[in-house]
């Protein structure tokens, strides 16, 4: 075997992976707030940004919400309580070896500080 055909795993690229499922679980979580949750504390929500693990089991999902903190808070809320039944429609509907948790971060179009229901 030559030499050359074994890299170090410092040489190795870097993995899009994570980009691209993160791409995929935005794009089905947009929709299923769009057209499936029917929560009316969840306001006018749109997913902005999803950020995965390396190990593509922790997704952390940036959502922005118009209106004002009372909304935020709702919406986080709302997302929160739904992050089950979200988990397991992501699970049917994308072909992942693992669904990936997931950590909502809210906030209104980038503005203000992030809120995050409490964990009870």
């Amino acid at each position: 075997m030559s030499s050359a055909k074994k890299r170090s795993p410092h040489l190795r690229q870097p993995s899009h992976r994570p980009e691209s499922v993160g791409d995929l679980v935005r794009a089905e979580l947009g929709r299923l707030l769009q057209q499936e949750l029917r929560d009316p504390r969840l306001g006018f929500a749109t997913v902005m940004d999803v950020v995965m693990s390396r190990d593509l089991r922790h997704a952390r999902v940036y959502v922005s919400v118009l209106g004002g903190a009372e909304a935020r808070l709702q919406s986080a809320e709302a997302l929160r309580s739904a992050r089950g039944y979200l988990r397991r429609e992501l699970g049917h509907a994308l072909a992942l070896r693992f669904v990936p948790e997931l950590d909502f971060r809210v906030d209104s179009a980038g503005k203000g500080p992030e809120l995050k229901p409490t964990d009870t």
